[in-house]
């Protein structure tokens, strides 16, 4: 089948993501700068959070640029990471409500976590589904890079319950490595 109504699919529910993220951030009471200062773990939380779920907006799009079709395995596994990315909201929430304490930012890494690991097995599946010699499965290689990322993570969860914003730390140099878009599918694609 197409791949057209899983981007789609997937670009709506992002979307919903994003929009449920600002839906959080209440407006002050108060007309001065000072009635924002307890907004800002508030609005740190949904900078990050809107950060990542661009990353993987970005990098969900360019992996499936670099294919052609997709199979019920790779709609569940598509299905399996908008499940942890629909997560972010709340993860956020309770994070910065609770003014980044242990608890809530290691679920926040949880959630950063399995939705690493549902990527991963969304790429595979459309690898397996496109062969080892695909374009997609060149450009992927062994994905060092997120390999990286999820054991940092995994770092990062247990770190928080010593110093939390130690934990914050690594999400925040994570999403700074994944910030600029993979740029092994565009070079693959342009060969």
């Amino acid at each position: 089948m197409g791949k057209g109504r899983l981007e789609a699919f997937s670009d709506g529910v992002i979307a919903v993501i994003i929009t449920i993220m600002v839906l959080e951030m209440k407006v002050p009471h108060g007309t001065d700068l000072a009635a924002l200062v307890p907004s800002i773990p508030v609005f740190l939380s949904y900078v990050l959070s809107y950060v990542y779920t661009g990353i993987y907006w970005n990098n969900h799009h360019h992996m499936l640029h670099a294919v052609q079709h997709v199979n019920g395995r790779v709609l569940w596994a598509n299905l399996h990471l908008l499940f942890w990315l629909s997560l972010v909201p709340f993860v956020t929430g309770w994070m910065s409500e609770n003014h980044f304490a242990a608890v809530p930012v290691a679920l926040y890494g949880v959630v950063l976590l399995m939705a690493g690991v549902a990527y991963y097995l969304l790429a595979r599946s459309l690898v397996a589904q496109h062969g080892k010699d695909s374009a997609l499965a060149r450009a992927l290689g062994k994905d060092v890079k997120g390999m990286v990322s999820m054991v940092v993570y995994a770092a990062a969860i247990g770190l928080s319950f010593w110093n939390p914003w130690v934990a914050c730390a690594l999400y925040v140099a994570i999403a700074v490595m994944w910030f600029v878009p993979d740029p092994r599918i565009e070079r693959t694609m342009a060969k």
